[in-house]
């Protein structure tokens, strides 16, 4: 049981790297622009109002290792629920100064916080050193896999350094004693009501379906007028060196709030992906995941024939995809700036494939099909116990 002054607990390793990997794969494939400036964020009730709730799966057993470690350690075993669980990544000029977790009325009820470090501190991103006014290790240095536990009270007063490059990932969990503010009840409620009307995974129910346009358009901080910024999927797929290519001509769209919902072809270089992706989001998943397992992803003979889904672009394709650009981001350099550091980027550059990217569409629509499958099966024992668990399902 926690007795100091200043009750906090550091664990190193919690996370593995693969489980770390995948919520990366998770964030940047589905996330909204924050709720402060500078900031991306996924919550698990954005994933189910986008039709992505299956992208649960690996939060469960992540949220139930960590509530007990924190019931534990603070000695409040089976008084805890879960307040809020969500992805939160911080691009260059995020920070925040000195405050605690409760130093707001309308988070009172706010008992314990949980960080979840899922990139590394001076490989993927520069700053966002996290400070503790007092007591013991006051300065964490953010680590892959590391986890910080402390109470959300003004014995654990914290500040965050300003991001200076790259983007900063974690993994954010709140704790209450206050039933009243469990998360479990108000997403199962809501993952009842999308599932009832999506029960068959057969007929692609996985599928992701972006949310309204503003929730993706991204301006600096400075700015307050959208004739700035630039959309965040198109940038996550462009920086990753992809275009976009709708079926219909440009000017038969008014603004990109429809481009977020239209069938989509990619493009890079001078060659197409013959391959329709149902919209925006669709495809953005299908790069990410990619990007997640490009290094297991091997070809074979059969693939070697499915290349010749791409074709080259032809000039009025290209020009096409040149003028989309200018709907999706009003400053490129912008763009480039806030997600252009990482490794998947520089080796998507250097050592992309088509063959194994067509090895991973595959691989991500069996990976979404049978998370589809596990929420489908594990509803009915969450709805019965009124809360969010890691369901042996092989044993049912």
């Amino acid at each position: 049981m926690a007795e100091s002054q200043h009750p906090r607990l550091m664990l190193q390793n919690f996370l593995s790297f693969q489980e770390c990997k995948e919520l990366e794969f998770i964030h940047k494939s589905c996330c909204t622009v924050g709720y402060r400036p500078d900031v991306f964020s996924t919550t698990l009730s954005h994933l189910i109002a986008t039709n992505s709730s299956h992208l649960f799966i690996p939060f469960v057993p992540i949220r139930e290792r960590l509530k007990e470690k924190v019931e534990e350690f603070f000695g409040c075993e089976y008084e805890l629920f879960v307040e809020f669980t969500g992805l939160i990544s911080w691009c260059r000029g995020a920070s925040i100064g000195w405050h605690s977790d409760d130093n707001r009325p309308y988070l009172k009820q706010r008992d314990f916080s949980a960080v979840c470090y899922l990139n590394n501190c001076g490989d993927d991103f520069n700053g966002g050193i996290f400070h503790f006014q007092d007591g013991e290790q006051q300065t964490i240095i953010p680590s892959r896999g590391d986890v910080l536990i402390y109470t959300a009270d003004s014995r654990n007063v914290h500040s965050v350094d300003e991001i200076s490059d790259g983007e900063r990932l974690t993994l954010a969990l709140w704790f209450s004693r206050d039933s009243s503010h469990d998360e479990d009840a108000k997403l199962l409620s809501l993952l009842s009501e999308r599932l009832s009307h999506s029960s068959n995974p057969k007929h692609n129910s996985w599928l992701p379906l972006p949310a309204s346009s503003n929730m993706y358009w991204f301006f600096p901080a400075h700015a307050s007028d959208d004739q700035l910024g630039f959309d965040i999927c198109w940038a996550r797929l462009h920086i990753l060196g992809f275009d976009v290519l709708y079926s219909r001509d440009n000017g038969c769209y008014s603004d990109i709030s429809e481009l977020l919902i239209e069938p989509l072809h990619l493009a890079r270089g001078n060659e197409l992906f013959e391959m329709e992706f149902v919209n925006m989001l669709h495809a953005l998943q299908v790069v990410q995941y990619y990007c997640w397992k490009a290094s297991e992803l091997e070809t074979t003979t059969k693939l070697e024939s499915e290349s010749s889904r791409v074709i080259p672009l032809s000039e009025s394709q290209q020009q096409r995809i040149s003028s989309l650009k200018s709907l999706f981001s009003k400053d490129d350099h912008l763009a480039e700036m806030v997600f252009s550091r990482g490794a998947c980027g520089e080796s998507m550059r250097q050592d992309f494939d088509w063959k194994k990217f067509v090895a991973a569409v595959s691989m991500w629509e069996d990976y979404v099909r049978m998370s589809y499958e596990g929420i489908v099966k594990s509803l009915p024992y969450w709805r019965k116990q009124q809360s969010i668990f890691n369901v042996a399902l092989d044993e049912k």
